[in-house]
Order: structure tokens, then sequence, then C-alpha cells
């Protein structure tokens, strides 16, 4: 699972709220990703150019284990 936070204002989140990657998909070379705020209350399904503005990758939190 990968985290992401807010660059600017964004449909009604504030800059600096932490999101949880949870979905992607691709239709056609159309990419759309859905995200969920970390405490699971708030969801946005968006586009790849949208992802690319408005958001920034902080760290992905998947764990491997050996």
């Amino acid at each position: 699972m990968k985290l992401f936070t807010l660059k600017t204002n964004f449909h009604g989140y504030k800059k600096g709220t932490e999101f949880y990657l949870i979905a992607e998909s691709e239709f056609i070379g159309v990419k759309d990703f859905v995200l969920r705020t970390t405490d699971l209350t708030g969801r946005v399904s968006i586009s790849e150019d949208e992802l690319r503005k408005n958001f920034l990758f902080v760290k992905d939190l998947t764990t491997k284990i050996y």
C-alpha cells in the first residue's frame, strides 16, 4: 500500500491530508486511482493527471517478509 499527501486543497480536503492508494485501474491507456483518507472516512477517485498535480508520494507501506 502506498501513502500520499495532498500538495494543495482538493475536493474539500485540506493540504497535508494523508491518503492510502487503495486501487489502480487502466482501461485503453487511461489510468484511474482510488484513494482513501488514513482514517478511512473519505474516498476520492481520480485520474493520473490529478494524482500527479495534487498529490505527493510519501512512502510505500508494504513490508517484505523473507
